[in-house]
């Protein structure tokens, strides 16, 4: 462990079972929780025939590397609820946590870049990140997290906000 402590934004989504306890354990389990975002309930990307999504984000202080975050926290909160991985990515799932940002760091972890691209494409995960930080901006492309959002939603529906 690095021991330097960062601010990671992680991206949360459930569509099978009881969506909003698998939201919620996921969020219990993860450390030093700075921020959470509004939940949205969004329809499913690449295969559309399953339930929609509770979309969520969350802030936390970590003094863990992406891998390790990734390795140590998200994979087991996921196993511990039930998640079940596949061949296709866009299978329904009890939980899904990904890193989207990790402060201002561009890097390749495994097949996965940070920034995730989807930040750029999707309204589930653009929104509720920038609901954590608006003025945040983007290490590449040097947009505000809120610009991004804005862009992206233009014209669309950034998902229903679904009330706590």
């Amino acid at each position: 462990m690095s021991g330097e402590s960062r601010r990671a934004f992680v991206a949360l989504g459930s569509n099978l079972g009881d969506r909003w306890a698998h939201l919620c354990g996921g969020l219990a389990q993860l450390p030093d929780v700075v921020a959470v975002s509004p939940v949205y309930e969004t329809a499913p990307v690449g295969k559309t025939d399953q339930p929609n999504f509770l979309n969520a984000a969350a802030l936390v202080e970590t003094d863990l590397n992406p891998g390790e975050l990734k390795a140590l926290v998200l994979q087991r909160i996921e196993r511990e609820l039930g998640r079940v991985r596949t061949a296709d990515k866009n299978a329904p799932r009890t939980i899904d946590m990904d890193i989207v940002l990790v402060g201002d760091q561009v890097l390749q972890m495994g097949p996965r870049p940070i920034p995730d691209p989807d930040l750029l494409r999707y309204a589930h995960i653009a929104v509720p990140v920038a609901d954590l930080a608006p003025p945040f901006r983007h290490p590449e492309t040097g947009q505000s997290l809120l610009a991004i959002a804005q862009e992206i939603t233009r014209g669309q529906p950034a998902g229903q906000l679904v009330p706590r």
